[in-house]
């Protein structure tokens, strides 16, 4: 799974930085491309969740197969889009379906223990991230050939087909799963213990055979029992967890939105610079993803509290940019933010799935998903707002709305702390 990870956004942000420039040479608009870009980021905020819920009925095999065939598709389409109408039309199949990665990582929640679980994430999130360190640059040398904006929306689009391949080649036989885990788990080098794998064991064995029945219900009753497990995830008692993601992404969001303007303004210094710093801080985001191992050992795997520590520090962070009086400032922020927020986002998956419980994993990581595309379309508007008044208003902002966030933690102490989940409500 971590190699379908590093080839997905190893692909996508091959494209992803080249389609404004190519949109424009189609002869659109500055507006018509926003449109464009605003209505994919719509699509993923109302698809994700019921993206994450669909796997949940039909299982993860074929909802991960479906998502990284039909994406494959979008990227084919893109490679052929000679007009901005056949660029829009490209975007429909990858703005409902590109959720690879959020059924990726409800597949690792159903196969590793509660407690391994952030330090599997990190390392999955590590993976993903190099791909999308590795991707503009070989983007960048692509697009200097002639149709070099077409040929690598193919090769994306021959990544997706490849990785649709590796996920088929997966052992997705509940029997043989238990098995091998069985095996490692005698051997000692497993990191289950041999409660767990026979609780795996029973789970999957559960969960294939609801599965198989799933794919064959017709299409009317697959919808009817997705929209009753997200009747249930929006009356339970999970809104706080949301709430604090929400305004945990939208701080980060905008300490990045006009990253590169703000410190043209405020220190003179060009956008390459502002380009090198933002690399060094993905860079260093990998290193804390492989690090995250021993700081949970370290807290003892009290998730609640790593997340409270984490979000502490990006917020005092984030205001040290603000207030930064000297480039090296910024710098020293972003060397340790890229540490903070990495823990912080494995964390609040974390703790999503720990509360919510993983029998709706998938349903629980498209709704966190929704969470965060909300931000995403928030925070632009707020970085707006907030940068009429000073080149340090988006940042200012995002200490107040993550300091929001750690209030609500403290106030939802005893629930985070505590080790049952919070029941779905049944419709």
């Amino acid at each position: 799974l971590f190699l379908p990870s590093f080839q997905d956004l190893f692909g996508v942000s091959m494209v992803v930085p080249l389609m404004n420039l190519h949109i424009k040479s189609l002869g659109a608009s500055h507006t018509v491309a926003g449109i464009i870009g605003s209505l994919y980021g719509i699509m993923q905020l109302f698809s994700s969740t019921f993206v994450g819920c669909w796997s949940d009925i039909v299982g993860r095999r074929y909802s991960l197969l479906a998502c990284i065939l039909l994406s494959a598709l979008g990227y084919f389409l893109l490679g052929t889009s000679t007009t901005v109408f056949l660029f829009a039309l490209s975007r429909v199949p990858v703005g409902i379906f590109k959720h690879t990665l959020s059924i990726s990582k409800a597949l690792l929640s159903d196969l590793v223990s509660e407690r391994d679980r952030p330090l599997v994430m990190g390392r999955f999130n590590a993976a993903s991230s190099v791909g999308f360190i590795l991707g503009p640059v070989v983007g960048g040398y692509l697009t200097e050939l002639e149709d070099g904006f077409y040929q690598t929306s193919f090769i994306c689009a021959s990544i997706f087909l490849l990785n649709a391949g590796l996920v088929w080649m997966l052992p997705w036989s509940e029997e043989n799963t238990g098995n091998r885990e069985h095996q490692q788990g005698n051997k000692g080098t497993g990191s289950f213990s041999a409660k767990a794998n026979r609780d795996l064991h029973l789970k999957s064995t559960t969960n294939g055979a609801m599965a198989s029945d799933s794919l064959f219900r017709s299409p009317w009753i697959q919808v009817a029992t997705v929209l009753k497990r997200i009747k249930g995830i929006a009356c339970s008692d999970l809104w706080d967890i949301f709430l604090v993601r929400l305004l945990m992404s939208v701080a980060i969001l905008l300490y990045y939105n006009n990253f590169s303007l703000a410190l043209e303004e405020r220190f003179g210094v060009k956008p390459l610079f502002a380009g090198y710093l933002m690399s060094y801080s993905s860079a260093l985001g990998v290193l804390a993803g492989c690090l995250l191992g021993p700081i949970t050992r370290l807290y003892q795997h009290n998730t609640y509290r790593l997340l409270l520590h984490s979000s502490t520090l990006t917020c005092t962070l984030i205001l040290l940019y603000a207030s930064a009086l000297s480039i090296w400032m910024v710098i020293l922020s972003s060397t340790f933010l890229a540490f903070s927020t990495t823990i912080g986002r494995t964390c609040i998956i974390d703790l999503e799935l720990t509360i919510g419980g993983n029998e709706a994993s998938g349903t629980l990581l498209g709704v966190g998903q929704s969470v965060t595309s909300v931000g995403r379309i928030v925070a632009p508007l707020l970085s707006g707002i907030a940068q009429e008044f000073s080149p340090c208003g988006p940042p200012s902002l995002g200490v107040g709305l993550a300091l929001a966030a750690i209030l609500i933690m403290n106030a939802n102490k005893q629930k985070y702390c505590s080790r049952g989940n919070v029941k779905l409500k049944n419709p």
